[in-house]
């Protein structure tokens, strides 16, 4: 098993990466005078996808590569993590989207001064967490559920899933994906969410990956921001926890 300081590291720093590959994406596609300008929601869907393989791959020696309060919680009720560590991964994922989102902000920091240009400013909030495209809180509630049940029970059963190679159950000191196929699995589930499920809200599927960088969002010096519309900020927090929950619960039932 992990100890508490390996898991705030590898937390902190796979966290980190996740969000600088995922809100790079979201801010290259987004701001003016970027090469990637309108490349548009499937490039957006890829970008997440590989920062969770960047991320997890970094992370998985020293913590199991969670990345995710709601993995991390769906694992803690399916028996698969101590709760005595929850709120040590918990911090360290909000810690690691906290900084994830600074230094996407930094690689970007010229785009951000030229949004500040009268024809061409624009609110920045979609570059660092999710909004909906129809704001009817309990339709955007329940697809956040649903995408974070599309995540976590995938994810709990890969590792019962002897087909594709995988090793020990989850919790295990191999960590959550047993082999290192299942981090290219759980990326490509990512992808496919992000594809399938993310119109309506964005897809946040994970509380730290977007509050993280919506308290960034409020804080950083950024010209011509908007808002960091906090009235919106639970859902994508509640709404994967309570995914994750509904996933563990399915699991147990199962095995």
């Amino acid at each position: 098993m992990y100890s508490n300081g390996d898991i705030f590291v590898g937390e902190v720093i796979g966290t980190a990466i996740l969000i600088l590959f995922g809100a790079g994406v979201c801010a290259a596609v987004t701001l003016h005078y970027s090469k990637a300008r309108a490349a548009g929601w499937v490039a957006i869907a890829f970008g997440w996808g590989f920062g969770v393989l960047a991320g997890a791959y970094t992370a998985a020696p020293l913590s199991g590569g969670h990345l995710n309060p709601a993995v991390t919680l769906g694992l803690a009720v399916a028996g698969d993590t101590k709760w005595a560590q929850v709120p040590v991964y918990v911090l360290a994922q909000l810690i690691g989207a906290i900084i994830g989102a600074t230094l996407t902000w930094g690689a970007y920091y010229a785009q951000f001064a030229a949004n500040a240009q009268p024809d061409k400013g624009q609110p920045t909030l979609g570059i660092f967490s999710t909004g909906p495209e129809v704001r009817k809180p309990v339709a955007n509630l329940a697809t956040e559920i649903i995408a974070t049940i599309g995540l976590v029970l995938p994810l709990l059963f890969f590792a019962k899933n002897k087909g594709i190679g995988i090793g020990p159950i989850p919790g295990s000191s191999a960590g959550i994906y047993g082999s290192g196929i299942n981090v290219l699995l759980v990326a490509l589930l990512v992808v496919g969410i992000g594809l399938s499920l993310g119109g309506p809200t964005g897809y946040a599927i994970n509380p730290a990956r977007d509050l993280g960088p919506r308290i960034t969002h409020a804080l950083l010096p950024i010209p011509n921001k908007g808002t960091s519309d906090w009235g919106y900020a639970w859902i994508p927090v509640v709404g994967p926890l309570i995914g994750a929950v509904i996933s563990a619960l399915v699991y147990n039932a199962a095995f």
